[in-house]
C-alpha cells in the first residue's frame, strides 16, 4: 500500500514524513520545490503478530509493510501559476491513498507561503487543484471518445461516455468523485484512469505542541470534510511526533504521557488507511517464519493465497483456518482441532482481519 504525502510548502510534510518513517531528510529542500520524491517502507505494528512469534519462535518474523512517498512540496514558480505541475500529479497517482497535511502551528521562523494560517483554506486549494487535474483527464478521454465513437460505436464507448459525463458534472460542481455512488462495472471502466479525488483522503492539521490536547476539537472544527466519502481528518503535531521518533521506545512513552499523546502517529494514521482502503491482514505461522499479509476486505481466500504466491492461487484446494482469538485462548493448533475451531474452507471463504491460515494446494 502507498500513500502519498502532499501540501503546500512549510506545512510540514517532510517532517510528518521523518517522524514516520525515521528519514533525516532536509525540509528545506523539498518544500523549495525539489522534484525527487522520496520513498521509504514502514513496518507495520501489530501485537497480533509479535505474540505469534513469541509461541513459534521462527527463524524469521516478517509484518505487513506500508509505503509513505514524500512529493516535493508545490514551488514558488507553481504558485505563480496557480496549479500543481503535471510530474507532480503523475507521481501522485499511483499511491493507493492521499495525505495532505496543512499547516496549523505559529512559527515565526517557518512563514506561511499564503502569510496566514487557515487550515481549511490549505485544504480547499490542494482539492480544487486535484479537481482540476481530473477534469483535464475526463475532456481530454470525452474528445478522444468522440472520435473513437464517429469511426464505430459499441456499447462499452456508449458506458464509458455516460459515465465520464457524469464524474465531468461532479467535477465542474467542485464535487471530489468519491462521493458519486460508483459500482463494480464503473470502477472497472475507470481503473486506469486513477483519478486523484477518487483516492480516500486523510487530511492533516498539523497543530501546535500546545494544541494537541484540542485534537478532537480540531477535528470536529474541519467536520464537514468526513462528509466527504473516504475521508478522514487526523490532526498531528509533525515536530513533536518526529523528535520522539528519534528518541529510545521507553523515552519515546515518556514524552507521548507527557504531551497527552495517546498513541504514535504512524499508529494512527495506518489504522485510519486500513480503515479507509478497507483492508486487513491475515497471518500463515511456522517454524520458518510467522508472517503478516495484507489484503482487502472481502478477499476470497484463493485470492488470499495468490498474494503468498500465484501457484498457490491457482493449486488452491482449501484453507486450514483459526481466527487469532481463538488460536491465542487455546494455545496450539492441537486444541484448536480438538474444538472444531480449526476449520476447513472453500474457495468461497472471505478472510476475515486476525485469520491464521495454512494454504493447502497442489500444482
Amino acid at each position: 500500500m502507498k500513500t502519498g504525502i502532499v501540501g503546500l510548502p512549510f506545512s510540514g510534510k517532510t517532517t510528518l514524513f521523518n517522524a514516520l518513517t525515521g528519514a533525516g531528510l532536509d525540509a528545506a529542500a523539498m518544500a523549495g520545490g525539489k522534484r525527487d520524491a522520496q520513498h521509504a517502507i514502514v513496518k507495520v505494528p501489530d501485537v497480533r503478530l509479535d505474540r505469534l512469534n513469541e509461541i513459534y519462535q521462527p527463524k524469521k518474523k516478517t509484518p505487513a509493510t506500508i509505503e509513505y512517498i514524500d512529493l516535493a512540496g508545490l514551488s514558488a514558480d507553481e504558485q505563480k501559476k496557480g496549479g500543481f505541475s503535471d510530474q507532480f500529479l503523475g507521481q501522485l497517482r499511483t499511491v493507493d491513498a492521499v495525505l495532505v497535511i496543512a499547516a496549523a502551528f505559529h512559527n515565526d521562523n517557518v512563514p506561511h507561503p499564503l502569510n496566514r494560517i487557515d487550515v481549511n483554506r490549505d485544504f480547499n486549494l490542494v482539492q480544487e487543484e486535484f479537481i482540476l487535474s481530473d477534469l483535464a483527464i475526463i475532456e481530454n478521454r470525452l474528445q478522444r471518445l468522440e472520435k473513437e465513437m464517429r469511426v464505430r460505436k459499441t456499447d462499452a464507448h456508449v458506458k464509458e461516455q455516460a459515465l465520464l459525463e457524469r464524474f465531468k458534472g461532479a467535477l465542474e460542481g467542485v464535487q471530489p468523485l468519491r462521493m458519486l455512488d460508483i459500482n463494480a462495472e464503473e470502477e472497472h471502466l475507470i481503473r486506469g484512469y486513477q483519478f486523484i479525488t477518487l483516492k480516500p483522503h486523510i487530511l492533516v492539521p498539523n497543530i501546535d505542541e500546545k494544541e494537541i490536547g484540542r485534537s478532537e476539537a480540531i477535528r470536529a472544527e474541519n467536520g464537514d470534510w468526513e462528509k466527504i466519502p473516504q475521508t478522514v481528518v487526523l490532526p498531528i503535531s509533525a515536530q513533536i511526533e518526529m523528535e520522539i521518533q528519534q528518541l529510545s521506545e521507553e523515552e519515546g512513552d515518556v514524552f507521548r504521557q507527557d504531551a497527552g499523546i495517546t498513541q504514535p502517529a504512524m499508529h494512527r494514521l495506518l489504522r485510519s488507511s486500513y480503515e479507509l482502503l478497507g483492508l486487513l491482514s491475515f497471518f500463515t505461522v511456522g517454524e520458518d517464519e510467522v508472517r503478516a499479509w495484507t489484503i482487502r476486505k472481502h478477499t476470497l481466500a484463493p485470492q488470499a493465497a495468490g498474494e503468498i504466491h500465484s501457484d498457490i492461487e491457482r493449486g488452491f484446494i482449501r484453507a486450514e483456518v483459526v481466527h487469532y482469538d481463538d488460536f491465542i485462548a487455546r494455545g496450539n493448533m492441537a486444541k484448536c482441532r480438538a474444538e472444531a475451531v480449526l476449520r476447513l474452507e472453500g474457495k468461497e471463504y472471505p478472510v476475515k482481519d486476525g485469520d491464521i491460515i495454512n494454504f493447502r494446494f497442489a500444482v
